[in-house]
């Protein structure tokens, strides 16, 4: 599948576009800058050996290249980074990992004007954009290291068929993931990434991650 990873020049756009170059699917990581996406495209493809070759372009070029686009980008920063791809993503799906932090206090949950970051995203991009929440309790560290465990991905979106697909996503990348119900959930599943916070600093970790327990195998 096409993947455009926008802001994936930061470490967890970094870390999804390794996992998914892995698994065979053709990754463009999208930065402002063309070659700071290219920079950091080459660094990845060498720092992997065996990996599909990830490539790097401008937010707009990658998002209209792609069938796919994940968002992995500052809140600060998320609003006018949409708009920038607004028209691109249209009748696409759009997967948004954006946690709304607000320095200095990431681990106070923040709660946005539009409920969570994904609801924001929904607003801004329209209702002709497929918009899904993933991956926000996800460390970075452990999408690097292929023997890490790993935290289960919460998935919430509006769409059925978009989060299947996000599933079948999700489980390419060597990762478990779970319906967690409608786009407003989200509000939930970004919240708990300070709570995560929280908890690395009082025990001195930096990927302290969930799990849903309780299902049959």
């Amino acid at each position: 599948m096409k993947i455009a990873i926008i802001g994936g020049t930061g470490k967890e756009g970094k870390g999804l576009a390794y996992r998914w170059a892995k698994a065979g699917h053709k990754v463009t990581i999208g930065s402002r800058q063309f070659e700071k996406a290219q920079h950091i495209a080459e660094e990845l493809n060498m720092e992997k050996q065996g990996i599909k070759p990830v490539s790097g372009l401008q937010n707009s070029d990658a998002a209209k290249q792609a069938e796919l686009v994940v968002v992995t980008v500052p809140f600060a920063a998320h609003v006018a980074t949409l708009e920038t791809i607004k028209d691109a993503v249209q009748g696409k799906i759009v997967v948004d990992v954006t946690v709304p932090l607000v320095p200095p206090k990431v681990s106070t949950v923040h709660i946005p004007a539009a409920g969570s970051a994904a609801m924001e995203a929904q607003s801004v991009l329209g209702e002709d954009t497929r918009v899904v929440s993933a991956f926000q309790n996800v460390s970075y560290e452990k999408l690097m290291d292929d023997n890490a465990q790993i935290s289960d991905v919460l998935v919430c979106g509006n769409d059925q068929a978009a989060k299947n697909l996000v599933l079948q996503l999700i489980d390419d990348a060597g990762m478990k993931g779970f319906d967690a119900g409608a786009l407003q959930n989200s509000i939930v599943s970004e919240g708990m990434t300070s709570v995560l916070i929280n908890i690395n600093k009082k025990f001195g970790v930096h990927s302290a991650g969930i799990k849903i327990i309780g299902l049959e195998e």
